[in-house]
């Protein structure tokens, strides 16, 4: 069986156990992508126009998860220029998570390196080898929640491959795949407190989620529209998903949400906490690359479709390895339905 040794670029630390020591470093680990850059979250003035544009392409969105091209095996420049890199450089470079236990995590246990593992570090290998014929040809950015668009746009990245939901106000920036993963957005709180889901039980409490993420735009429209109680405190943001459960640890808020197969990671990291009543959306996880690259989103797109069949050592067999111990044995639930394309050619 072959070794899938990282050689990430980025010097890890220890487990998953020292949370809140992570959180602490993410700022030095941050190395790969700086809190600064064109896209989302860099501050600079949109013109009225830009944005009625971006407003009015959110309106006619139906349905992103489909919005994607049909899959093909074909080289075209984007790949062709990946292949091009020499040496050491000839690697496929990826924006992956490296603090979300079973997805995209360093594993205390595997040696001086404290390698990334999880569910989307499989993936991001099956990608490398059939493209570049070596899973392991592969340089790790570990980068922000915020900070994956950007990330993409200005090239730092070939693409990100970290519980990236696809959405209508994203595949405005970004090229997404065909769905790899199926969640929905849930509540996490700990075992004792009263809050029961979302619902209005989440009245006058402090609620955290990642600066950029799918879960605060949809508490932001949810509360206007008073789905949810205007009491509720949604102003903390952090950058990555996993500082939130430290803010819950230390009783700065009262209650997290994020995706629920997240979400069920973090409730594994800490026995205090639970998830909260039943997902309230239903979302797709998808690989994000450049607008313009064409042939590399077919590819991914054929890759997901072999990885799919491949019932010894794809999908299924990196979920019952990662995620079935958090999300359960029956794997269908997290398993998105047969991919529809945006066009056949």
């Amino acid at each position: 069986m072959r070794a899938r040794r990282l050689r990430a670029s980025l010097k890890g630390w220890g487990g998953v156990a020292m949370m809140a020591v992570v959180c602490a470093l993410v700022a030095v680990f941050a190395l790969c992508v700086p809190l600064s850059g064109p896209g989302i979250g860099d501050g600079r003035a949109v013109t009225q126009a830009s944005q009625a544009t971006v407003e009015k392409a959110e309106e006619d969105c139906e349905a992103p998860e489909k919005q994607t091209l049909s899959p093909s095996s074909a080289d075209g420049d984007t790949i062709q220029a990946i292949k091009d890199r020499e040496g050491e450089k000839r690697k496929l470079i990826v924006g992956v998570d490296q603090n979300s236990y079973r997805w995209g995590y360093r594993n205390p246990n595997s040696g001086k390196t404290a390698e990334l593992e999880g569910f989307d570090i499989d993936l991001v290998h099956r990608i490398a080898e059939d493209i570049l014929g070596d899973p392991d040809a592969v340089q790790f950015k570990a980068i922000p929640t915020d900070q994956r668009i950007p990330a993409i746009q200005d090239g730092r990245v070939d693409m990100v491959v970290r519980t990236m939901t696809i959405n209508c106000a994203r595949i405005a920036d970004v090229a997404f795949s065909a769905p790899y993963f199926k969640t929905g957005q849930q509540v996490l709180a700990p075992k004792s407190s009263p809050v029961k889901g979302y619902d209005d039980t989440l009245a006058d409490r402090r609620i955290c989620t990642a600066a950029g993420s799918t879960a605060y735009s949809t508490l932001e429209a949810d509360q206007k529209d008073g789905k949810l109680p205007a009491t509720t405190d949604i102003s903390t943001t952090v950058p990555n998903q996993l500082d939130c459960l430290v803010r819950l640890q230390l009783g700065e808020v009262d209650a997290v949400v994020t995706d629920g197969a997240l979400a069920a990671s973090q409730a594994a990291q800490d026995p205090t906490v639970q998830l909260k009543g039943d997902a309230f959306t239903a979302e797709y996880y998808g690989v994000a690359m450049k607008k313009d690259a064409d042939d590399l989103v077919r590819r991914v797109n054929q890759i997901l479709v072999d990885y799919r069949k491949d019932t010894a050592n794809g999908w299924q067999a990196s979920y019952d390895k990662w995620l079935s111990a958090t999300l359960g044995k029956d794997a269908k639930k997290s398993e998105p339905p047969a991919p529809q394309y945006l066009r056949s050619t």
